[in-house]
C-alpha cells in the first residue's frame, strides 16, 4: 500500500524527528510513503480563531495537494480531525457543491496513524526495538473526542519490548493547550497544564507520551520550566526506536 503523509506544520518546522519516525514505522510494516511537498497548514488554527475564509483557502490547497493520494496518514490526530470533521462543514458553508464533494472524499481517505496501522493494515506489533523505560500516555482531545482513536496508541506501545506503561490519573482531562486557547486564555491553560503534569509525575514515569506534537510541545514547556526529569516524546518515536537516556 502507498500512503501520503500529512506532516503538519509543527512536525515540519519544530519536530522533524516525528515525521522521520512516522515514515520509519510505516516503511517497516511495508507501506510506501510519499510526502506531497505542496501541502502547507491544514487551516485548523485559522478556523479555531474564526478566520473561516483563510481556513477554506488552506483546505482548498490541502485537497489539491492530496488529490492523488490513496490514503492520507497523519501523526497528528488534531490535524486529521480538521480534515475528517471540519473540512466537510467548511466546504458546505462555502455553497460550492464541488468543493463539498472533494472535501468529503479527502475526509474519507484520511487516517490517524494509529488507526491506519491497526484498522487498515491490521498491524499491532510494528517490530519496535526495545524501550526499557516507564511511560505514561496522555490521550489528546481531538484523538479522543473527535476521531475516537481510543486505546490504539497504547495497544501499539504495549508491544514494545521492555516498555512499562503506567496509567495516567484523570487521563481524559485536557492538557490546556487547545491551540490558540493557550495564548488567549494563558492563565487557565497554565493551570490545566499544571494539573496534567502533576498527575503525570504521580505515575513516576520517565516519559510522558501522546499522539499530538502540539500538546507535547505545551507539556514539554511545562516540564522544562519546572526542571522535571520527565521527558515528553511522541509515541511514534518510541515505536520507531528513538532512545531516551
Amino acid at each position: 500500500m502507498r500512503a501520503s503523509l500529512l506532516i503538519t506544520c509543527l512536525v515540519d518546522t519544530l519536530f522533524p524527528d516525528v515525521g522521520r519516525a512516522s515514515v520509519a514505522v510505516l516503511e517497516r510494516v511495508g507501506v510506501t510513503v510519499d510526502v506531497p511537498l505542496e501541502q502547507t497548514c491544514c487551516g485548523q488554527m485559522h478556523q479555531n480563531a474564526g478566520h473561516r475564509s483563510d481556513a477554506r483557502r488552506l483546505m482548498r490547497r490541502t485537497i489539491d495537494a492530496f488529490a492523488d493520494a490513496e490514503v492520507v496518514v497523519s501523526p497528528s490526530p488534531s490535524c486529521a480531525a480538521q480534515v475528517v470533521h471540519h473540512y466537510p462543514a467548511l466546504a458546505d458553508a462555502s455553497g460550492d457543491p464541488g468543493l463539498a464533494r472533494e472535501a468529503r472524499a479527502l475526509a474519507a481517505r484520511t487516517r490517524d496513524l494509529s488507526t491506519f496501522l491497526l484498522d487498515d493494515l491490521g498491524v499491532e506489533d510494528v517490530a519496535a526495538p526495545g524501550f526499557p523505560h516507564a511511560v505514561t500516555y496522555h490521550p489528546t482531545c481531538h484523538g479522543l473526542r473527535l476521531l475516537g482513536i481510543g486505546d490504539r496508541p497504547q495497544r501499539l506501545l504495549s508491544r514494545v519490548p521492555g516498555i512499562e506503561l503506567r496509567e495516567l490519573p484523570q487521563a481524559e482531562s485536557c492538557c490546556g493547550f487547545g491551540g490558540t486557547f493557550a495564548v488567549t486564555n494563558a492563565d487557565v491553560s497554565t493551570a490545566m497544564m499544571t494539573d496534567k503534569l502533576r498527575h503525570a509525575a504521580d505515575t513516576g514515569a520517565e516519559i510522558l507520551t501522546a499522539a499530538d506534537s502540539s500538546c507535547l510541545m505545551h507539556l514539554a514547556g511545562g516540564l522544562s520550566r519546572t526542571r522535571s526529569r520527565m521527558r515528553a516524546m511522541h509515541y511514534v518515536e518510541i515505536l520507531a526506536g528513538e532512545s531516551r537516556s
